[in-house]
């Protein structure tokens, strides 16, 4: 039985971490541009920030969840701004002349951080954990403390199972882009991240002013 929700948590794990948003484009430019060991880490902060969410809703943590919730827009707001930034930075440096490996700790722990806060700006997710984890009778007062934890820890390593198959497929597809080829992927991985900020922060403005309505 405890097989089964391990293996219920890598399903859940997968299924919330697959659609690729702006966390998903971050870690592709960290495989891209410093290799697979930074979009990894990237990758693994994701997977601890769903892993996060599953602990929430697995234990029934209301508190926590509608603390998170009544911040959300200023929340999104502020994972808004970072990627405006990110995205305008993208546009604004000079591209990479050519791929590298980051093994710097410093950095990778940086990398890590980013994508771990970032998915936390976007607390909606903790509902699907609970619509999802309601549906398989595993939250709240009917989750054991140990089917509770083994369905994290299958969440955990779902949504790291898929981070990884995402970079390393990334990677082998990294070896064939061209030095010229960098400039495009920057650009337009930029201007994706910078699109995406401004309509975080656009809908975080409209929610805000929907309550003096």
């Amino acid at each position: 039985m405890v097989f089964i929700f391990f293996l219920k948590g890598i399903a859940v794990g997968a299924v919330i971490a697959v659609p690729v948003g702006p966390v998903g484009i971050l870690c592709l430019r960290k495989t891209i541009f410093e290799g697979q060991l930074a979009g990894l880490v990237a990758g693994l902060g994701a997977a601890s920030a769903d892993a996060f969410f599953g602990i929430i809703a697995a234990f029934g943590l209301t508190f926590i969840s509608k603390w998170l919730l009544g911040y959300e827009s200023v929340l999104r707001a502020a994972g808004g701004c970072y990627l405006v930034y990110a995205g305008a930075r993208a546009l604004g440096s000079p591209p990479p002349a050519v791929a590298r490996e980051q093994r710097d700790p410093e950095t990778l722990v940086r990398s890590f951080a980013t994508t771990f806060v970032l998915s936390i700006t976007n607390p909606i997710t903790i509902l699907v954990f609970l619509g999802i984890f309601e549906v398989l009778g595993l939250s709240g007062a009917r989750a054991t403390l140990l089917s509770a934890g083994i369905l994290v820890v299958g969440v955990w390593t779902g949504s790291l199972v898929w981070w990884l198959a995402l970079v390393i497929g990334v990677g082998l597809f990294r070896r064939r882009i061209r030095t010229h080829h960098l400039a495009w992927v920057s650009r337009g991985s930029g201007a994706v991240l910078f699109l995406s900020g401004a309509a975080l922060l656009a809908t975080a403005v409209i929610r805000h002013l929907a309550h003096f309505v």
